[in-house]
């Protein structure tokens, strides 16, 4: 049976050579008297700064005149996010100089969509928006995705600033630069690198965040543990509580080590071609799952955590992961409350959204792999036979 990897002595020297050079110039820096932590995406002329911390949301004004873009501005949000914290952020940025419009999208995966991306730019050429102009996008993984790819492509490209206020967003996909939407054949196959200027995660905001959706952007957290940092997913599993109850300091030392993880991957590795491919651990089978299910069925954590449970599973059958890690895995997204399976799903029809899927490879679907808890490998094409027994358990 073919499986197709990167040879592992070669990822193992990579991360040594991360775990080396970069944790000074990326690691925390915790200013006391602002009660901010600071980390920088070190990425050249692209670098730039994610703010961790409370009542961060009035300084996002400061914040982005800090990181140059004057002029008009177009602020994104949703349905749910907007009545919250809309006026908050149009109130600091028109503080700061600015002139605001806003667009409230309605909530939900169905709005990474080319209507609603069409809808955006239509607002853009109504506010007058140049290449000086910027966009905010305050929202989750929906907002920070489709008005990222809006100012990736509108005029070749505007900048634009991450506010995220979900906690997947935080700990994910504000960081990194992947923007897109999604088509009715697969999730974000429609998209481009385009990094933000700043990313700013007030963790305030988390505290309307409704449970299921914390629950979501805690299947990316653990995510991390298991592609990288062993003893954060010990803490995970020690803490499974104080996660449970939204704990603040839990809270912020998530976040924290979650964006420190993802800026080492992304400076090492920006577009994905190669070691950042292993940030899409549980993520080739949980898009399918999205699709297949109809987009807003399950949120993109519970369908990653399907997907995770299922990745640690082909795992011990085809990179050796110790079933004691397996189970452990499964313990974990179970007491957290999120989902291990799919029910009512059909194979044949998930197996073929993922060899649509843009990280398939050769007519099979790309999987990320986990030969050890804390270590991935990104790039096993496993046969179909194999993944369905899996699948069937």
């Amino acid at each position: 049976m073919a499986c197709v990897v990167f040879r592992f002595a070669v990822y193992q020297l990579k991360r040594f050579v991360l775990d080396g050079q970069c944790e000074g110039s990326i690691g925390s820096i915790y200013t006391e008297e602002m009660m901010i932590e600071k980390i920088q995406v070190e990425l050249g002329d692209r670098s730039y700064p994610i703010e961790i911390g409370q009542e961060l949301l009035p300084s996002l004004g400061e914040v982005c005149t800090r990181c140059g873009p004057p002029g008009r501005a177009l602020l994104v949000s949703d349905s749910n996010v907007g009545p919250l914290y809309a006026d908050t952020a149009v109130d600091s940025l028109e503080r700061a100089g600015m002139d605001v419009a806003s667009v409230i999208l309605p909530a939900g995966e169905a709005t990474k969509c080319e209507g609603r991306l069409f809808e955006l730019y239509d607002h853009a050429i109504e506010h007058g928006m140049s290449r000086y102009s910027f966009v905010v996008a305050l929202g989750g993984g929906v907002v920070g995705d489709i008005a990222g790819y809006m100012a990736a492509s509108y005029l070749r490209g505007i900048p634009f600033v991450q506010v995220p206020t979900s906690l997947l967003a935080m700990v994910d996909s504000s960081v990194g630069g992947k923007t897109g939407i999604n088509l009715p054949q697969g999730k974000n196959l429609i998209g481009a690198f385009h990094q933000p200027r700043a990313v700013l995660a007030d963790l305030d905001v988390l505290e309307t965040l409704p449970p299921r959706e914390w629950r979501a952007g805690l299947a990316e957290v653990v995510k991390y543990g298991m592609i990288w940092d062993a003893d954060f997913f010990a803490f995970l599993e020690a803490n499974r509580e104080g996660l449970l109850r939204c704990d603040k300091e839990i809270a912020a030392r998530i976040v924290r080590r979650s964006c420190e993880i993802k800026a080492k991957v992304v400076r090492y590795d920006e577009r994905e071609s190669g070691l950042r491919a292993i940030l899409n651990f549980g993520h080739t089978l949980g898009h399918a799952i999205e699709n297949a299910a109809g987009y807003g069925e399950y949120l993109h954590g519970e369908a990653v955590a399907i997907g995770m449970d299922y990745a640690a599973r082909l795992s011990a059958r085809r990179a050796g992961l110790d079933t004691d890690v397996v189970e452990r895995l499964h313990r974990l997204l179970t007491d957290l409350g999120l989902p291990t399976t799919a029910d009512g799903l059909e194979w044949t029809d998930l197996y073929a959204i993922m060899l649509r899927d843009k990280k398939s490879v050769r007519g099979k679907p790309l999987f990320v792999l986990t030969p050890s808890l804390g270590r991935a490998t990104p790039c096993y094409l496993c046969e179909e036979a194999l993944c369905k027994e899996v699948w069937d358990g």
